[in-house]
């Protein structure tokens, strides 16, 4: 009898015991994060930071897997993932977006903010509106972190606005599109993983990025000059499907939102660090860089100027009051 109490006994300490470990499995979450860039990139590496310190602080029950350079999603898919719930969590450039609501555009209006500090006021102006429009589509921001300002890559030289009707000008959002319309050149959708192909093959002449984006892709591989025109400094942001984040713990919750201040922080000084470390990675490469001319920047004002005011325009009274404040 003592036999067959103590079999029964430990039969169920062992069923209890593999119902606690099922249970604390079934605890644990993991989402998938796609991400546009390569690990190299600054972004992603705050991206595996941001995830790492969330691990952490849950003590592993929220795991995020950082899927990079476009792998588990294309660029242009990764905002519809996220909002479909196919993916939990993302990145994306704030500005590819521009064409579902104004505000996702801002950040990219040419000359409006071109500084880090122009930067940070302008998304204080802004980051009201831009949660308000991302709560309306089921998704929470995050973070943002901007990108080193914007200059112009190019195989000629390029020295007053009228040099670049005609060329093929690489377009990755509306609004340089837009740019690329008004000073007569042929706007040309191109993803940064099919840069170096794209300018090999002709299939694009001239493009409006970072230095870290030129660094990342060599493009001393195939183009000659980088006009340092500080145009603007576009943001990505990082945003998470809001019934997803409900369903997290209190305590994950919490935790996902302090990694995400971190986050933000950290970024901003990592992009600082990037303009200046990628400038001179061109320069030490053979990239000629340089100031735009005073006739090529005075063009370049000028487009700005155009592009603010459609902006404000197509953004109601919400732009107007994004814009009253930055300029505040």
């Amino acid at each position: 009898m003592k036999i067959l109490f103590r079999a029964l006994t430990g039969a169920l300490f062992a069923a209890g015991l593999a119902a606690g470990l099922a249970t604390a499995a079934s605890a644990q979450t993991k989402w998938d994060m796609p991400t546009p860039y390569p690990d190299g990139n600054f972004h992603t590496k705050n991206v595996i930071a941001f995830a790492a310190d969330v691990e952490k602080a849950t003590n592993g029950s929220l795991k995020i897997a950082v899927h990079s350079a476009g792998s588990l999603f294309k660029h242009p898919e990764i905002k519809r993932s996220v909002r479909q719930g196919t993916a939990p969590i993302g990145e994306i450039l704030e500005s590819l977006s521009a064409n579902e609501a104004p505000v996702y555009g801002l950040d990219s209006v040419p000359f409006l903010a071109t500084g880090y500090a122009g930067s940070k006021k302008l998304y204080a102006a802004q980051k009201p509106y831009l949660e308000k429009q991302l709560a309306k589509e089921g998704l929470m921001l995050l973070y943002s972190v901007p990108w080193p300002p914007q200059g112009l890559y190019s195989k000629k030289h390029i020295v007053k606005i009228e040099d670049l009707k005609g060329l093929k000008f690489r377009t990755y959002n509306a609004m340089i599109g837009r740019i690329a319309a008004l000073v007569g050149a042929i706007p040309t959708q191109i993803e940064v993983p099919d840069l170096p192909t794209a300018f090999a093959t002709g299939r694009v002449d001239v493009m409006i990025t970072s230095a870290s984006t030129g660094v990342d892709t060599k493009a001393q591989d195939y183009l000659s000059y980088y006009i340092d025109a500080q145009a603007w400094l576009p943001r990505n942001i990082v945003f998470v499907n809001k019934a997803a984040f409900d369903k997290l713990t209190p305590a994950e919750q919490k935790a996902v939102l302090a990694a995400a201040k971190t986050a933000e922080e950290r970024g901003w000084k990592m992009s600082e660090e990037e303009m200046a470390i990628k400038t001179k990675a061109l320069k030490d490469a053979g990239i000629k860089v340089e100031p735009p001319t005073p006739a090529l920047k005075a063009g370049l004002d000028k487009v700005g100027a155009t592009i603010a005011a459609e902006w404000e325009k197509s953004a109601g009274p919400d732009g107007a009051a994004m814009l009253a404040a930055y300029r505040k």
